[in-house]
């Protein structure tokens, strides 16, 4: 599994098979841009298939920072150099924008996840003429959840909403799983969301639910937290932070991130 193999084999790993350098190119080989940009990637692609001849990435493109690729597998963000030579994994931190370093085809691929999950499968707490709009992918049983929950009212003043996807941290089949099922399918979502995480015993229930979906959509995301917050754009903010610093950390964004 590539899984295993990032887990063995990260930090700074030389991949022998596609380690050479390849020439610079000349100067005036600035139209072939485009051409050497695909280059890169199938070298990156190549590169990785040593580690894993099953190799399939979900994405290869520019990283946000020089002489890398991104590239995105089961939810994991790694980083190669463009010579095929060196991975890494981290949370690069962009001290310019102040905010984790993240690159256009990223913000694209999380937006095209997240558009997935329709709206009327999320729980949704709005304030009229709403300036943002976060997704939160949150656990019942989580303090941090609870604590961004008690929240609400001060985010939706702040013209945020917040609309909440289920990611039971324990997995698919545990009693996390079936309560936030019975969350779910509850009459009226919103109060049994706030019952939850206040604590009260969840009455079982049952129907068609996105639970599964939207936990198995969180995992493609790389999430192994809650709460993951995501901008409209596609940006993670990260998990709980106070309402002061989230408005903050949405102001910083581009103007892509408001609706």
């Amino acid at each position: 599994m590539f899984r295993i193999a990032i887990a063995a084999l990260l930090g700074a790993i030389s991949l022998s098979a596609c380690a050479q350098q390849t020439p610079s190119a000349p100067a005036a080989a600035t139209a072939a841009a485009p051409a050497a940009e695909g280059a890169v990637d199938k070298r990156v692609r190549e590169a990785l298939r040593q580690l894993d001849p099953n190799f399939k990435p979900d994405y290869i493109g520019a990283a946000p920072f020089p002489g890398f690729r991104e590239v995105i597998v089961s939810g994991q963000v790694l980083y190669v150099t463009d010579d095929g030579r060196y991975l890494m994994q981290s949370a690069p931190y962009d001290i310019e924008k102040r905010g984790m370093a993240t690159s256009p085809g990223l913000l694209a691929y999380r937006r095209g996840l997240l558009d997935t999950l329709p709206h009327a499968d999320r729980i949704v707490f709005a304030p009229p003429n709403a300036k943002y709009t976060i997704s939160v992918f949150t656990d019942i049983e989580c303090g941090y959840c609870r604590k961004l929950h008690q929240d609400i009212a001060e985010l939706n003043r702040n013209g945020i909403a917040v609309e909440y996807l289920a990611f039971p941290r324990m997995g698919l089949g545990s009693k996390d799983y079936t309560d936030m099922i019975s969350v779910w399918c509850a009459a009226d979502r919103k109060a049994a969301l706030t019952a939850a995480k206040g604590g009260q015993p969840v009455p079982s229930r049952t129907c068609t639910n996105p639970v599964a979906m939207q936990y198995n959509l969180g995992q493609q995301l790389g999430i192994n937290g809650t709460p993951a917050i995501f901008a409209a754009d596609g940006s993670q903010l990260g998990g709980y932070l106070p309402p002061a610093q989230l408005k903050a950390a949405l102001e910083r964004l581009p103007a892509a991130a408001s609706r």
